[in-house]
């Protein structure tokens, strides 16, 4: 007969959370998932006298770790949880809530906080009870242990891969294809590889060779535009020479190296020197008589660069819009420009104006008005008539300097160049070109 006085169980909100470290087999119509919800399900069921429900919601983590409480399915079961939407966690062993002792301790306080027992259905015990915390803290400490050793063992077996010079995967270097899980060389990638080596050593700066190769195309394996600090990564990356590395230390490698002892040694011995002395040097090579001149109609500097094409090497100015991968507006404006032909322009229109009758009377005043005796009308201008003589004996840095003065922006747009002239310092250059000078053939 049944007893009428016993009061009815509480009604107890039943969460079952699943989790899979790896994405290995998740496809299969009945995989781990369902095997963990499937036990957890059948243990809700046995307690339906003390009144647990199994709640409609699924929380489900395939492929991801326990090492983290990042997990998309545990984040809403704990929201759940704190919109008082739970009031029993199950699941199939406690390794699959956490295998982070500290983690699991911030859960167990979210748990206490909102008052939600945690059970694990091959591990009976709930955490409402002091023995249930004590059984719970050692099981998860030896979970904890376990996956250390398992990390342990791994990282000992890399570390013997590693030096037999066994590929252990990871990023595939340019130049090398992964086959059999081995690296061998894939020739047309090597030979660009080859080619970044011969090339920092011909300009020895991978700031200026990274425009370069923008400019030209160039792409990383992974198909991105090649900036410095990939460059840097490639010049430096020791699988080229035949090499494996781990934690810092080369051993000889299985694969062929791309990259011989001699050109390795040149790149690196022009890596050892300073940064600001490569700099110097590539700025000595490459005169740039138009640098921090030169704008697109978009208010886009262009910067200086250079390519070599056999023993010819060509100069250009550059947009940053290109080199950045900036979207430009198709109006024409030219991002690239040949750079003899754009300063020949500006040199052009420099001899135009010193030609004008206005700029002859203007210099003429000025001088007039500096009193310097030794300067007089008939030299200054026999000085612009010879402007072009003059200018062929200086050096490209004096070149550069003079333009700098003279110019004070130059525009490129879609119809041509508007050339923006300092007038007022045309007076002081051409009494600068009227002194004795430095010329080559003084040094």
């Amino acid at each position: 007969m049944k007893d009428l006085s016993a009061k009815p169980a509480r009604r107890l909100r039943c969460a079952i959370y699943t989790r899979k470290s790896s994405e290995e087999g998740l496809e299969q119509e009945f995989n781990s998932l369902h095997a963990q919800r499937e036990a957890c399900e059948a243990y809700i069921a046995s307690q339906k006298s003390e009144g647990w429900a199994l709640v409609r919601d699924q929380y489900d983590d395939g492929g991801i770790s326990g090492g983290t409480l990042e997990r998309p399915g545990l984040k809403q079961l704990l929201a759940d949880i704190e919109d008082g939407l739970v009031d029993v966690v199950v699941v199939y062993k406690i390794d699959r809530l956490s295998r982070s002792l500290m983690d699991f301790s911030k859960l167990v306080e979210v748990f206490d906080r909102n008052s939600v027992t945690f059970v694990s259905v091959t591990q009976s015990f709930n955490t409402t009870t002091s023995m249930g915390r004590l059984t719970l803290n050692i099981l998860l400490s030896f979970a904890q242990f376990e996956r250390e050793v398992t990390a342990e063992r791994i990282r000992d077996k890399v570390k013997a891969s590693r030096m037999k010079g066994m590929w252990m995967g990871g990023y595939v270097p340019l130049g090398y294809d992964v086959r059999d899980r081995k690296l061998v060389v894939n020739d047309a990638e090597a030979a660009s590889v080859r080619m970044v080596f011969a090339r920092f050593v011909e300009v020895g700066s991978a700031t200026v060779l990274a425009q370069q190769l923008r400019c030209e195309g160039f792409r990383t394996k992974q198909g991105t535009l090649a900036d410095k600090g990939y460059l840097y990564r490639l010049l430096n990356n020791r699988t080229y020479r035949g090499e494996a590395l781990h934690k810092g230390k080369a051993y000889p490698g299985e694969h062929e190296p791309i990259i011989d002892a001699r050109l390795w040694d040149q790149v690196h011995d022009i890596m050892g020197e300073s940064p600001r002395k490569r700099a110097n040097n590539s700025r000595a090579q490459t005169p740039a008589l138009l640098k921090g001149l030169l704008f697109t109609a978009t208010g886009a500097a262009m910067t200086p660069s250079s390519t070599k094409k056999g023993t010819r090497r060509y100069r250009y100015y550059v947009s940053m819009d290109l080199l950045k991968n900036r979207e430009t507006p198709d109006n024409g404006i030219p991002l690239r420009l040949a750079a003899d032909t754009v300063e020949s322009a500006v040199i052009r229109e420099i001899r135009r104006v010193l030609r004008t009758p206005e700029t002859t009377a203007q210099i003429i005043a000025t001088l007039g008005r500096g009193g310097n005796d030794a300067i007089t009308e008939a030299k200054a201008i026999a000085a612009l008539n010879e402007f072009e003589g003059i200018w062929g004996q200086l050096f490209p840095a004096e070149q550069a300097r003079i333009i700098q003065l003279l110019v004070r922006r130059v525009t490129v747009t879609g119809e041509g160049m508007v050339i923006d002239l300092r007038t007022d310092g045309i007076a002081g250059v051409m009494r600068e070109l009227m002194m004795p000078r430095k010329t080559e053939a003084a040094a």
